[in-house]
């Protein structure tokens, strides 16, 4: 049974699903839907354009759906979908696509912590944490099992490979690579996150050969394209091998520490 306070106030176009609670002085617009088992904090926004899976928790003070900060948004009606069992804490941010034809998308399992911003048409995965104040920016990705410490700046259209780490205070406009810990200013490759492969499931053996290929990449003194080939030469194949290649072969923007 699902227990809305009448303090909250919802349009009554809204689709709430069931065993939600949502608190007094929550705001729920009309183009809205939330899934079964859902837990709403006073204060929160969720607005216009908000697509809500199961098991999702928002505290207090968060906007989901916000107009997206992009000057090319001209009121289209445009989409924010997140997934199940995310945990979304205080004064978080989110903003739906700046078109009617995108969606800025969070995957299942998620924690935001307090004053992260998510913005317009960014693309995130599943299990990955923001921590406290990151920022990132309209049109990034970013792959599954990320760790974002706090007050991390990730600027536009960057992308973000899966298992990687990025430390405190960084600021990045190049991509990430997968299975990384990324630190400094500069932001530079610090390590294979050790960590994140362990609970992967990525045995050691492995995790030696991702290091060995990044040791191609950044301390090699080759171009990127070289480095691949290298890599494709010289380590032995693996589906961690093949996500690295293909992170690295479709980069657009560079990546970190590669001019």
């Amino acid at each position: 049974m699902t227990d809305i306070s009448p303090k909250a106030e919802i349009d009554p176009k809204a689709k709430i699903g069931e065993n939600c609670k949502i608190y007094p002085f929550a705001y729920i617009e009309g183009d809205v839907e939330i899934g079964d088992g859902c837990t709403i904090y006073p204060f929160v926004s969720i607005m216009n354009g908000t697509r809500m899976g199961k098991n999702n928790t928002v505290h207090q003070g968060s906007v989901l759906g916000a107009l997206p900060q992009d000057f090319d948004f001209k009121g289209e009606d445009s989409q924010l979908v997140i997934g199940n069992e995310n945990i979304i804490r205080e004064n978080v941010v989110i903003n739906r696509a700046t078109h009617a034809d995108g969606k800025t998308v969070i995957g299942n399992g998620n924690c935001l912590m307090e004053g992260a911003h998510i913005s317009h048409d960014t693309k995130m995965g599943n299990q990955c944490v923001l921590g406290y104040g990151t920022k990132i920016a309209g049109d990034c990705f970013i792959d599954d099992g990320v760790i974002f410490s706090s007050s991390v700046i990730e600027n536009a259209g960057t992308r973000v490979g899966k298992g990687a780490m990025i430390q405190a205070g960084c600021t990045f406009s190049k991509d990430i690579p997968p299975f990384i810990i990324a630190n400094g200013k500069p932001i530079a490759y610090a390590s294979i996150n050790k960590h994140i492969c362990q609970s992967l499931g990525i045995d050691e053996k492995t995790v030696k050969h991702l290091a060995n290929a990044y040791r191609l990449v950044f301390n090699g003194q080759t171009s990127l394209f070289d480095a691949i080939n290298q890599i494709k030469q010289q380590i032995p194949p693996s589906e961690e091998r093949q996500t690295v290649i293909q992170f690295l072969t479709s980069t657009s923007k560079g990546i970190i520490g590669k001019i």
